[in-house]
């Protein structure tokens, strides 16, 4: 007979602290914590969540490849994505992907183009996937499981004795303890330079608060337009992106591509992936990224063509200012590239500030770096 999953609540009712101290997993975010880390889920037995999101490094994957840190190598040692692996952190902040009627435009959800709706269903996308961790099927993801004696326990204890005669009931269990695990403090700590400065414990320098006053400022500059979620600039727990998706103008990684052997006039549709979304309107446009560890997670956009978080910035003024200085990559010394989709352009967002000289955007850089996390603050150094 089919199993349904039990919700957490039930389960945890039903659980004995016996059968916690059995599994060696006291919680369904310890248990999680574990899977998280567990590269016995991939394929090869290489990789892990937190391969590609590790803790260390703000969530993304650190590895240098044959594409630098643009995309993210396979458990096969040979397969990349065409994508970067997004920041787990403050991840479960993302609302369920939904279109949103008052504003108009699609929000929300996991990965850059939201075709999952919550954490529990990223989790399960990895694992299965040929060019991440490459398990052919949920069957084979549960055996691996049922090779340690704790995970049968815990997964006993959690959810039901019977769990794993159902292999969707399993991988759904599993996905739900990845995601716990996801929710915690860990992942979303709120002790940045930015967030003690909001409690009264840290004094920013001139210029982070002149770049904090250009960042929130309706009149100087756009960043708030689509990086600010509360409609307080002193919320505690603002996440810096308001969940939409737009087309900035990002141009293709040509460098990642030609590794790829992509077709060149092949285009990465972004929203338009996703499997719920028909519109030709919304080709090309990603999801904005919370910029909480912005200062430590690049490479940058959705292809990771941008290595400088000061070239990010330049590249948006590029929209406003006339300067001849500004219409050039700094990375390339070349004029900047093509928008990769030109027809779905968030030209009002885009467009909305004047230009900025060097002295306000290094402030933005600066006010950006406060927005790292604590044990993360060692790495603006590097």
């Amino acid at each position: 007979m089919r199993l349904t999953l039990l919700s957490l609540a039930t389960a945890l009712t039903m659980t004995s602290g016996t059968a916690f101290a059995d599994s060696g997993y006291d919680s369904l975010a310890a248990l999680g914590e574990a899977l998280y880390h567990d590269t016995n889920l991939s394929m090869n037995r290489t990789q892990s969540c937190a391969t590609c999101h590790s803790p260390d490094f703000g969530f993304v994957d650190p590895r240098e490849t044959d594409v630098g840190k643009a995309a993210s190598l396979g458990d096969d040692g040979i397969s990349f994505g065409d994508r970067q692996a997004p920041t787990a952190a403050y991840a479960k902040f993302s609302p369920p992907f939904h279109f949103n009627d008052k504003t108009g435009r699609w929000t929300g959800g996991q990965f850059w183009d939201g075709r999952e709706a919550d954490l529990a269903g990223q989790a399960g996308g990895p694992p299965l996937n040929p060019i991440e961790m490459g398990m052919p099927d949920k069957p084979t993801v549960i055996a691996r499981l049922q090779e340690d004696p704790a995970y049968v326990s815990a997964f006993q204890s959690l959810f039901a004795k019977d769990i794993f005669d159902d292999a969707d009931a399993t991988y759904a269990a599993l996905t739900q303890a990845i995601a716990a695990f996801e929710e915690t403090e860990t992942f979303a700590p709120f002790d940045s330079k930015y967030d003690r400065y909001l409690a009264g414990t840290y004094k920013m320098t001139s210029q982070e608060e002149l770049g904090r006053v250009l960042f929130f400022s309706q009149q100087f500059t756009n960043c708030a337009l689509c990086h600010q979620l509360k409609r307080s600039a002193v919320d505690p727990q603002e996440t810096f992106t308001n969940y939409e998706f737009h087309n900035i103008g990002v141009p293709k990684n040509d460098a990642l591509r030609a590794h790829l052997g992509t077709d060149p006039i092949t285009v990465d549709k972004g929203l338009l992936n996703n499997p719920q979304v028909s519109d030709p309107a919304e080709m090309g446009k990603f999801k904005v990224p919370t910029l909480r560890n912005v200062a430590i997670t690049g490479p940058y956009m959705h292809n990771g063509v941008f290595t400088d978080l000061r070239t990010v910035v330049l590249f948006y003024d590029k929209y406003n200012s006339r300067a001849e200085s500004r219409q050039i990559n700094p990375e390339t010394g070349q004029p900047w590239k093509l928008p990769e989709v030109r027809g779905t352009l968030s030209v009002a967002e885009l467009t909305e500030g004047p230009a900025l000289d060097d002295k306000r955007v290094d402030a933005i850089v600066a006010f950006l770096k406060t927005l790292t996390d604590a044990r993360y603050e060692h790495l603006l150094e590097d």
